[in-house]
């Protein structure tokens, strides 16, 4: 605000100093009639000093309008991404995105002062310069005028007065010689009487051009006269009227500038003052708060793990304990089969063949297809309890609005159809019937979404929380404590033997450089299916089963490098830049299970190539 004062005083300081000097030029203008070139100098660097202005008014107007367009980029490249709208909750985020709205203000008020700059500053300094340009050549072309007139005069006078002084002195020898002849007594009477007659025509030739003289000496006179007194004045207050001109222009032009960048100072005044104000909304403790409402799972810490006597223990239960620990040493939480403990994947097509092994498939599809499109379960089963109950809240919220929404839509077109059976000349009652028909239907529909989400809620709030996380149950399995899953859904904690179990045949993970030897779209192999004893297969074969119909989760997502055409058993196509959710990393063998959905609300699941796409896992 300083410098725009400063920039005020200036302009006003400016226009004072300049009417002052003029003034004086108006008050002295007969001493500058030798003066006329060095005004017609002045007044020339007076406009050249107008078009450097205009000049810097327009490298100022480009400097704003990229400003203010590198402003905008700045704020669009710094927008939340879609994937970043989760993060929007916390008061820093918030600060973020109101901060970027005000820098677009500010952009836009920069936008404002290059636009008026543009229009009333600039347009007006170049009209004033032409103008200027215009009136200072007409003023020197008629003080030239004036001047050449005077010259043209001058000339004539000189001429007037050479011819003078020519016939004075052919007078004076005429004189002369009639004086010598008329005391000549050897010429004769005519001969002098012709001395005589040219003398008096010499005489009276020299009076003449002494006439002649005295006449332009007279208008000579006159005009040089007019010439300084009248008429060169009148031209050097038609400069000095334009010099003038120029001045005030130069001064309004300046303040007005100032008054373009004052208008948007307010405006720009209010910008910061959001931007402080955002600052200050940032709430360290409520950000915390959010963080820990959105990842508090709901899972109480793991208990501490029994010490089990072997030396107390049946041998009987032992040997049972050794095999069910064998078994769990080979699934993971989530009930897969461990990574780094599998050797071979088998293909789904070529393990499965009994009914029952048929009806398992058909679970795990069904499974698949209630998958949300984002890879969770309809009823937010795969979730913890906390955040379970919090989706479940926020689907019920969502439904409810849409039931209301969907109300009045149904109640105005009932309205409608009222109506239009009341005054048939205003429309069709049929007309609505369809779409008051659709309205009902849909209504009906979300209605029942809403009791089965409210159902999964009240379920979800009678499930007692559990013991332990994923994380804890994991680090179980690390310490040696193992819990083998049947058949009947209970639970047997057993003592893990270490790293000597036997590996088992049907694994998840292969050696072998192609997907044909791999799982396809299924999820995991059967213990046992590869080579594996019989007995094994029969002992352990519902336990497996039990544990195989939940599907996994991603461990991250995937986009395709290049486009890949499936052309072995158990791989799926892929094209360039699509994203896919990573089920299963690579093995060693150079291949990744990947997961995407489909048409039909459901899942493809399959290999790809690990070189053909770039991977990004969850934490």
């Amino acid at each position: 605000m300083n410098c725009l004062v400063g920039y005020l005083n200036a302009a006003r300081s400016l226009g004072e100093s300049g009417v002052a000097t003029i003034l004086d030029l108006r008050d002295s203008h007969v001493e500058f009639w030798d003066q006329n070139d060095n005004l017609a100098i002045h007044t020339n660097r007076g406009i050249d000093a107008l078009d450097k202005y205009a000049n810097f008014l327009r490298d100022r107007v480009a400097i704003e309008t990229e400003y203010a367009g590198k402003l905008r980029r700045l704020v669009k490249n710094y927008q939340p991404k879609k994937k970043e709208e989760e993060d929007n909750e916390f008061t820093s985020m918030q600060a973020f995105r109101n901060l970027l709205k005000e820098v677009g203000d500010l952009a836009g008020q920069r936008e404002v002062v290059s636009e008026s700059l543009q229009l009333q500053i600039i347009a007006g300094v170049t009209l004033l310069s032409k103008t200027l340009r215009e009136e200072r050549k007409k003023c020197l072309s008629d003080g030239a005028n004036l001047q050449q007139n005077l010259t043209t005069q001058l000339s004539s006078l000189d001429r007037a007065k050479r011819n003078y002084e020519k016939a004075y002195r052919d007078s004076e020898k005429a004189v002369d010689s009639y004086k010598r002849a008329d005391m000549d007594l050897n010429l004769s009477r005519a001969e002098v009487e012709r001395y005589k007659n040219v003398m008096t025509a010499k005489i009276q030739q020299s009076d003449d051009a002494k006439n002649e003289y005295a006449n332009q000496l007279q208008k000579t006179n006159n005009l040089q006269q007019q010439h300084f007194s009248m008429l060169l004045p009148a031209v050097l207050n038609r400069l000095q009227e334009l010099d003038e001109k120029r001045t005030r222009g130069f001064r309004e032009f300046i303040v007005g500038a100032a008054d373009v960048e004052s208008s948007v100072a307010p405006i720009i005044a209010r910008c910061m003052e959001g931007i402080v104000k955002a600052g200050e909304s940032i709430n360290e403790k409520e950000d915390t708060f959010k963080v820990i409402e959105r990842y508090q799972s709901g899972f109480t810490p793991p208990r501490d793990i029994p010490f089990e006597d072997l030396s107390k223990c049946d041998p009987d239960s032992v040997q049972d304990s050794h095999y069910s620990n064998s078994t769990s040493n080979h699934l993971t939480i989530k009930g897969t089969m461990s990574a780094n403990k599998l050797r071979k994947r088998v293909g789904i097509f070529n393990i499965f063949g009994s009914n029952k092994q048929r009806q398992i498939i058909e679970a795990c599809i069904t499974m698949k297809n209630s998958l949300t499109a984002d890879g969770q379960k309809e009823d937010f089963s795969d979730l913890p309890p906390n955040q379970r109950r919090k989706k479940l809240q926020g689907k019920i919220a969502e439904l409810t609005q849409s039931i209301a929404q969907e109300t009045k839509a149904r109640d105005g077109l009932m309205k409608m159809k009222i109506v239009y059976e009341a005054n048939s000349s205003l429309g069709n009652p049929m007309t609505v019937e369809g779409q008051l028909n659709e309205s009902e239907h849909k209504l009906e529909k979300l209605k029942v979404d809403l009791k089965k989400y409210q159902d999964f809620l009240e379920k979800a709030c009678q499930v007692p929380a559990a013991t332990s996380s994923p994380q804890a149950s994991r680090n179980q399995l690390q310490n040696g404590h193992r819990t083998s899953r049947h058949s009947n859904g209970s639970a047997d904690d057993h003592h893990d033997d270490g790293d000597d179990q036997p590996d088992d045949a049907g694994s998840l993970s292969s050696s072998s450089a192609s997907p044909e030897s791999g799982l396809g779209t299924s999820h995991t192999s059967l213990p046992g299916s590869g080579q594996g004893s019989a007995n094994e297969n029969a002992i352990g074969e519902d336990t497996y089963y039990e544990t195989e119909v939940e599907t996994l989760n991603p461990l991250g997502t995937c986009r395709a490098l290049y486009p890949f055409e499936a052309s072995s058993e158990g791989s799926i196509p892929m094209s360039e830049g699509e994203e896919l959710q990573v089920i299963e990393i690579d093995q060693g063998d150079g291949w990744t299970r990947v997961r995407r959905a489909n048409n039909s609300n459901g899942w493809d699941e399959g290999f790809v190539p690990t070189s053909y796409i770039e991977c990004t896992l969850y934490a």
